[in-house]
């Protein structure tokens, strides 16, 4: 569709990994502009909103033919954010959002060598132009790994586990908020739909390729 490089791996990257959290974190070895960002962000909370209300009514409806182990999986696989995976499967019940979760974290822990490879990706690219630009590490990704580890240990207390969190989502938001400070509407309106178009095809790729995955991998 010819839309750039940079925007295309954003909105890949919150699409198939874990959302907004994937798409900042792509963003800091790509070095792209704010607006790319902006873009991708709210592709992935647009089609992620939806699936998180969709596919408890289509469950409870009866228009998805998958078990509660299996529906656990589907969910895990196939929404943007780990907060959309929370609720889905929550709304469900609380089997199909453990199973959920824990397929959806396994997707999350793909970031670190997805940052990796693209790291890779960009040197062998612009080696190709005659530059010399240096692998970009992303040391926050395996810091992700090695807090994930230690949490899993639950040496530290509930209450100042849920403290961290909230000064969690009290850094995320401000770095939203420093993302809107940096785009302008009339960059939207230069990209045009082209950045909706590849959204649309990934999330119909996560519905339909999603479901028979998860059937043909959970008939075994």
């Amino acid at each position: 569709m010819k839309l750039d490089l940079h925007t295309s791996v954003l909105i890949a990257a919150g699409s198939s990994i874990c959302g907004a959290a994937a798409i900042l974190a792509t963003e800091s070895v790509l070095k792209s502009e704010a607006y790319k960002t902006a873009i991708a962000v709210s592709s992935v909370v647009v089609f992620g909103s939806l699936l998180m209300f969709l596919y408890p009514f289509l469950y409870k409806i009866g228009y998805i033919p998958l078990d509660e182990s299996s529906m656990g999986i589907y969910i895990g696989v196939s929404l943007h954010e780990v907060a959309n995976v929370v609720a889905a499967g929550n709304t469900i019940s609380q089997n199909i959002s453990n199973d959920a979760v824990i397929v959806k974290m396994i997707r999350v822990m793909m970031l670190a060598p997805f940052l990796i490879f693209l790291g890779v990706f960009l040197k062998n690219k612009t080696s190709l132009k005659k530059q010399k630009v240096p692998i970009s590490v992303p040391w926050f990704a395996f810091a992700f790994i090695l807090v994930a580890g230690f949490n899993s240990l639950d040496i530290l207390p509930l209450g100042l586990v849920e403290r961290i969190n909230e000064l969690d989502t009290f850094v995320l938001t401000m770095s939203m908020c420093a993302l809107g400070m940096e785009t302008r509407f009339e960059k939207f309106k230069n990209v045009g739909l082209k950045p909706l178009y590849l959204s649309s095809i990934l999330f119909v790729w996560l519905i339909i390729g999603g479901f028979y995955i998860t059937k043909f991998s959970t008939s075994f």
